[in-house]
């Protein structure tokens, strides 16, 4: 490989446009002879040729050459062609690279100058490969040299997927039959991709997931149940679930394959059986795909259950909980909703100032919840929402609606109207979080005017005002909010111009 660019690119159209030359030259049996005879030549030559063997690390590959003397020799002499073809699909650099921890592209920077048209050759390597296994996609031995070869030789894994992908269109042409045999060597060409990017991830590795699904779907049943019982050599858990599982279970897979219902009921129970083992895995980013596959079948639908209230305890924060347990309310189970929310309400903290955190609107759909259910469940609840919270405003948005109306009447089944009363301020369960919210607000208020600067005096006297509101809810809650009043008074009296305005508006 000559050094710089511009060398590397001139030599790259040269080659091009001498086998372009050559394409033009009208063959009769004296020139295929003579091809024939120098290609042998070629294959004997040893290291001094480019198709011998062994050959030197630093040769330039022959994949251009060996393309145009397989496409034109294969008409002739089939076994010279393969020969010729298989030996052209080498990469002598990185083919002695293999096994290397120096990797590929350490072996080209210490011992030979950088390849600037890598690119372009792994592109002809490719073009190389996908020419010969089109011209053996019916015969099942050389299918099976060429894919080997293929998978020893072709290092880059987003030319090996577009080797698969191009050999996928020709196994299927839109206006003939399929060809079974190199499909099938495309579905393993397939599952190699998964395996050589399931630790080093690629750039296309969701639509080569994606593609494989698609793959195995037309070669069949078999295809599918072998991609799910070995998910974990090709799959992350969550592209086992969201992507295969979910394709496997949809509808139109089934249409697709005519299934039987028996068919499609057995192809399903392998679907959740992977999804459940994906949400035991990785639970943040599978549970609620497992849920969803599961809904269907009463016992799975249980273990995807217990599996999330297992991951409770550090797997899964609070905002994952309290989707899932949104969408158990929303498919009408709203008491596996609800011990999901406690567990969710346990994991939460929102600090004083956190008051447009996105978990508030969690913590408001909680509350709702349990209030819907009843007053147990409420007064199970709101300690940990106390507990949980010390953002005054929420804990009093949350107060406030817990007293409009009645617990329970969400419970309400048979549509027959019945007597509920309204929770007191002055009685459990709402004494203890109307006390956990003026705490609260005098804790807030301390903590905001630790740093706070004169240009915020007006948010806090608007803040002093809110909290007045709720103090009044308690029967010593204007005795109380005087003392705190008298407090700031005394504890900041430096703050002149912040006391002043405090006495103008409470005295």
């Amino acid at each position: 490989m000559p050094h710089g660019v511009y060398a590397q690119d001139k030599s790259c159209k040269a080659e091009e446009e001498l086998i372009a030359k050559h394409r033009e030259i009208a063959l009769d049996p004296r020139l295929v002879s003579v091809l024939q005879k120098q290609a042998t030549l070629l294959i004997d030559g040893g290291p001094s040729s480019g198709l011998g063997v062994p050959i030197p690390p630093q040769s330039v590959p022959m994949h251009s050459f060996g393309h145009y003397l397989f496409k034109v020799l294969l008409q002739y002499n089939q076994n010279l062609a393969y020969r010729v073809g298989l030996r052209a699909m080498r990469m002598p650099a990185f083919d002695a690279s293999r096994g290397s921890d120096t990797g590929m592209n350490g072996v080209l920077a210490a011992n030979y100058p950088r390849w600037f048209v890598l690119g372009h050759i792994e592109a002809q390597q490719c073009e190389l490969a996908a020419c010969m296994l089109s011209a053996a996609k019916d015969d099942v031995n050389r299918l099976q040299t060429v894919l080997e070869a293929a998978q020893q030789h072709i290092h880059c894994s987003s030319q090996l997927f577009k080797l698969a992908q191009d050999a996928f269109k020709v196994s299927t042409p839109s206006d003939g039959p399929t060809h079974a045999k190199l499909l099938q060597a495309t579905f393993k060409l397939g599952l190699h991709v998964l395996r050589i990017t399931l630790s080093n991830m690629n750039w296309h590795r969701r639509e080569m997931v994606r593609w494989m699904v698609k793959c195995a779907t037309e070669i069949g049943i078999s295809a599918l149940i072998h991609i799910m019982q070995t998910w974990y050599t090709l799959f992350t858990p969550n592209e086992a679930a969201q992507v295969v599982a979910t394709t496997v279970m949809s509808p139109t897979t089934a249409v697709q394959l005519k299934l039987s219902c028996q068919q499609q009921e057995d192809l399903n129970a392998h679907a959740r059986k992977v999804a459940l083992k994906c949400a035991a895995q990785d639970p943040s980013s599978c549970a609620l795909c497992a849920l969803t596959l599961c809904e269907k079948d009463l016992m799975a639908f249980e273990t995807a259950y217990q599996i999330v209230v297992d991951a409770s305890n550090g797997a899964m924060n609070s905002t994952q909980l309290f989707q899932i347990a949104r969408f158990m309310e929303h498919r009408g189970y709203a008491v596996h909703a609800y011990r999901l929310a406690v567990l969710a309400m346990r994991n939460l903290t929102l600090a004083y100032n956190q008051d447009s955190h996105p978990a508030i609107n969690d913590v408001y759909w909680a509350c709702a919840l349990s209030h819907s259910l009843g007053k147990d469940e409420l007064a199970s609840m709101l300690p940990l929402v106390i507990k949980s919270v010390q953002c005054p405003s929420v804990l009093a948005d949350v107060l406030r609606r817990c007293s409009l109306t009645a617990p329970g009447v969400g419970r309400l089944q048979d549509g027959k109207r019945r007597c509920f009363k309204l929770l007191s301020y002055d009685h459990a369960p709402l004494q203890q979080l109307l006390d956990a919210t003026i705490s609260a607000y005098i804790n807030t208020a301390h903590s905001r005017l630790t740093h706070i600067s004169p240009r915020h005096y007006c948010d806090f006297i608007d803040f002093l005002g809110k909290a007045r509101e709720t103090f009044r809810l308690a029967p010593d809650g204007h005795l109380q909010f005087m003392k705190l009043i008298d407090d700031l008074k005394i504890m900041y009296r430096g703050k002149k111009k912040l006391i002043q305005l405090i006495r103008e508006r409470f005295g």
